[in-house]
């Protein structure tokens, strides 16, 4: 049986560590639109032609556009048992075609997951992470251990103080995605997410599709009920 898997929550939530666990566990490969719309920078077919038009015009992604990429992915071998969606639908629109489609090939949304976290939580999961070479994880609030965290002032002081971190006893220095160092840019993220993210959360339930998952508790705790909406769906 196919597992057709919506994975929503708000930056900071988890999801791309969950989807991972999802992955192993299911044997179902997560899709995410931001992935497959960096892949066709390398494409030279004419979808992919398409979408670096549109990108290099600096223009967004039209709906019909953002569908048949996620079926084109869809179509591919490792998608044939279902896949974990990330980014997509964004809208109503998408996820009717969505629905529609998988309709025709005799499958449909399993479970529409949604990860649950306070908004102040959020934007300090956000802005205070950082990460290692090999994909290690740390927090300045949360995940600290074994990290030197400091504050670094900028001499002219025209912009505010910068994070820096390493590893504790002058080790690797750890990165910071640039979105994350703004407390701007987090904002409007979790702006835009609230926005996009309601009617699609309305339009499942209409559905009862809809698992929330508490998201603000220990990882395994997560995944343990992750694992037990997925397997009981």
């Amino acid at each position: 049986m196919s597992l057709y898997v919506i994975l929503m929550g708000i930056q900071g939530a988890g999801k791309g560590l969950q989807a991972k666990r999802i992955e192993e566990h299911f044997g179902i490969p997560q899709v995410s639109t931001g992935d497959l719309f960096r892949a066709m920078r390398t494409r030279t077919d004419d979808l992919a032609r398409k979408v670096q038009q549109i990108m290099a015009a600096g223009q967004l992604v039209d709906d019909d556009t953002t569908n048949a990429i996620v079926v084109d992915r869809l179509a591919q071998a490792d998608a044939a048992r279902g896949v974990i969606l990330d980014g997509y639908p964004r809208n109503q629109v998408q996820a009717a075609f969505l629905e529609a489609h998988l309709a025709e090939k005799g499958a449909r949304v399993n479970s529409v997951l949604l990860l649950e976290l306070d908004l102040f939580t959020a934007f300090k999961r956000a802005f205070g992470r950082v990460s290692a070479a090999d994909g290690g994880s740390y927090n300045y609030y949360y995940n600290a251990d074994g990290v030197d965290f400091k504050w670094t002032q900028d001499p002219a002081g025209q912009f505010p103080p910068r994070l820096e971190a390493t590893v504790a006893g002058g080790g690797e220095s750890l990165k910071r995605r640039p979105d994350d160092a703004s407390a701007d840019a987090i904002i409007k993220r979790i702006d835009t997410y609230l926005e996009t993210t309601q009617p699609l959360i309305s339009y499942f339930e209409a559905r009862d599709i809809v698992r929330r998952i508490n998201a603000d508790q220990s990882i395994d705790s997560v995944w343990t009920d992750i694992k037990r909406a997925l397997e009981y769906r």
